[in-house]
């Protein structure tokens, strides 16, 4: 185990808007001219699936949109998907600086389907931060659940004590809190940098 702290951070609503939250899907179906209501239950039925890689995209959108035909392809949906995704820009410019500075590890531990996470991560150039992407569609697992807080500990090669989760998810925090990690809500830089001071961090 190392001594710097190690960060695990959420993306979705912290760096970046969320992926592909409630609002886009009413979008999308406002948009596309689907059935909201439809498309909301097929997605509750897909959402473990995908989120934990068990489905790829394409096997989502048949199940959720695609069962009949469409005057809209495939393709042009998931560009729709993606164009959802937008920087957090005073989030992400000073997690950039936190990076910089190399006073901690940081990790990313989020939610999120492969294809995506994947286009998130080009696209903003978080690997430019990141040592790494613990991430639900690569390890099979999906936060509030206690084995991803677990896993996350072992990938990171961090101790308990050492660990700080940052979310804007209410039971998502709790569910760390309880695996023993130091947990914030996220509400802002602001109050992130007055946590991270009172562990030691200066960011």
């Amino acid at each position: 185990m190392h001594d710097k702290p190690t960060l695990f951070f959420d993306v979705g609503g912290v760096l970046l808007t969320n992926g592909f939250d409630t609002s886009s899907r009413q979008l999308a179906a406002q948009r596309f001219g689907i059935d909201y209501q439809e498309f909301q239950t097929r997605h509750e039925m897909s959402k473990t699936a995908i989120e934990t890689g068990r489905i790829t995209l394409d096997t989502y959108l048949r199940r959720t949109v695609f069962y009949r035909p469409r005057t809209f392809s495939m393709d042009e949906f998931q560009e729709f998907m993606y164009s959802q995704s937008q920087p957090i820009e005073d989030a992400l410019e000073w997690v950039r600086t936190l990076a910089r500075r190399d006073s901690c590890y940081l990790f990313t531990l989020n939610n999120e389907s492969r294809e995506l996470h994947e286009y998130r991560v080009r696209t903003f150039r978080l690997h430019e931060v990141f040592r790494g992407f613990l991430t639900s569609c690569y390890l099979g697992l999906a936060k509030p659940d206690d084995a991803i807080y677990s896993a996350a500990l072992g990938i990171a090669g961090c101790s308990k004590t050492r660990a700080l989760f940052i979310d804007d998810r209410p039971l998502n925090v709790e569910a760390a809190q309880a695996a023993g990690f130091q947990a914030v809500l996220y509400t802002g830089v602001e109050p992130l940098r007055e946590f991270l001071k009172e562990h030691g961090i200066d960011s």
